[in-house]
């Protein structure tokens, strides 16, 4: 039986063509699977063709893990790697198993010996790093905060502690319909002199991604109604 590896393959961060954000190898290993472990099946579908137009979509499987997936049955997924053929997992945006429930997956496949092969694509978490003018050699990633509003105001209020006590970029990000009201809650609560960066449709023709202080973002925060963003604060 031939080996069978676990490809980790990144998506566009929007609406951008594919080989402006990933490497040609990739539409290769792609070509070459059969099997998909996908956060949504329609548009992981829609994702596959604009790599590769000549592919058989209606010949693949696609197995969907996303936060209605049964847990318990996510070691099936790899079911075909046991059998000799490989996998691919397919993110709704950026890298596989980052902010993403892709890891329950690779968690597995480590377990068993499986080999993962993260394949070259966009980070919106990394570029907006590499962008902000931030701490690159310390920095933490918080996923979303909490909805509830004291939670989050005192999240908020710990990570800049963070910045300042251990000199480290805290990023985070919110659910994008209400990216608008954690913007104004970090204005309100945060330092003035503390600087926020909003990295917005990263790699999209419309990328916006600035920092200023608190103080400076105050009465002139962009519109980032449903668009995807990447929060960080650091002194």
């Amino acid at each position: 039986m031939k080996n069978a590896d676990l490809y980790l393959i990144p998506t566009t961060l929007g609406i951008t063509s594919v080989d402006r954000v990933l490497p040609s190898y990739n539409t290769q290993i792609i070509s070459d699977l059969r099997h998909f472990i996908v956060e949504n099946v329609r548009s992981a579908r829609r994702f596959l063709k604009q790599c590769n137009k000549e592919i058989d979509i209606d010949s693949l499987t696609f197995y969907e893990l996303n936060e209605h997936t049964d847990r318990q049955h996510i070691s099936e997924y790899l079911k075909p790697i046991r059998q000799g053929e490989s996998v691919g997992i397919i993110s709704e945006a950026g890298c596989p198993a980052i902010a993403d429930p892709g890891a329950d997956v690779v968690e597995i496949a480590q377990c068993e010996g499986i080999k993962v092969v993260p394949l070259v694509g966009p980070s919106s978490l990394l570029m907006a790093v590499m962008a902000s003018g931030f701490n690159g050699q310390s920095f933490a990633f918080h996923g979303y905060l909490p909805i509830d509003a004291g939670e989050r105001i005192k999240t908020l209020k710990k990570l800049e502690n963070r910045v300042y006590a251990e000199d480290q970029t805290q990023l985070f990000i919110e659910t994008p319909y209400r990216n608008q009201k954690l913007a104004e809650d970090i204005l309100q609560h945060c330092k003035p002199q503390t600087r926020l960066c909003i990295a917005m449709n990263i790699s999209c023709d419309d990328e916006y991604i600035v920092t200023k202080s608190i103080k400076s973002w105050k009465g002139k925060l962009p519109d980032m109604h449903k668009k995807p963003c990447v929060f960080l604060i650091y002194r």
